[in-house]
């Protein structure tokens, strides 16, 4: 068994050559499910990514938007005190006798409403003989009206509305024309 024969050394053309093409097409079937699987976590980390920027995004907004609003409680429960001043401006200004205290309460609404425009708010501006609309006015009721080009219209704003940024947070109370 030391001797080997001269055969025994060369193998068969034919069985290597079969061989090969088998060994290559496997590696063939290899490369393709390899290229596949590449391609589906590529297509994974793709939409991954997008989810977490569209995630991004709407945090980002949601915060701003949160930012904008965050007040908007204390807001709401300085308008009636808003109200109270306007009316009591109105009453005062009948009475001639009380014109320094009309002053000073006049200073005082004139520093709240500033501060809290500083804040945000805006007021709506609603006029008689507006055209109502019910997406922008809370009609608080319909009177008959003095005029025919008042029918459908405003004739008295009973309650002003206001604006936090962009959102209303009060709608305007008025009264429409039959």
């Amino acid at each position: 068994m030391g001797k080997k024969d001269k055969n025994q050394e060369v193998e068969d053309p034919q069985i290597t050559a079969t061989e090969t093409e088998t060994v290559e097409e496997e590696i063939l079937t290899v490369e393709e499910q390899l290229q596949e699987d590449l391609a589906k976590e590529k297509d994974k980390f793709m939409r991954l990514f997008a989810e977490f920027e569209n995630y991004k995004k709407r945090t980002t907004k949601e915060r701003i938007e949160l930012f904008k609003t965050a007040s908007q409680d204390v807001m709401v429960s300085m308008l009636p005190v808003l109200d109270d001043f306007e009316r009591a401006l109105m009453h005062i200004e009948e009475d001639k006798e009380a014109e320094e205290l009309r002053k000073g309460v006049l200073l005082i609404y004139n520093k709240l409403i500033s501060t809290l425009e500083q804040k945000g708010l805006a007021k709506i501006e609603v006029n008689q003989g507006d055209v109502f609309n019910a997406d922008d006015h809370e009609a608080i009721t319909q009177i008959p009206a003095p005029s025919d080009d008042l029918k459908g219209k405003i004739i008295d704003v009973v309650e002003r509305g206001y604006k936090l940024g962009d959102k209303v947070i009060r709608f305007p109370k008025v009264v429409i024309g039959q």
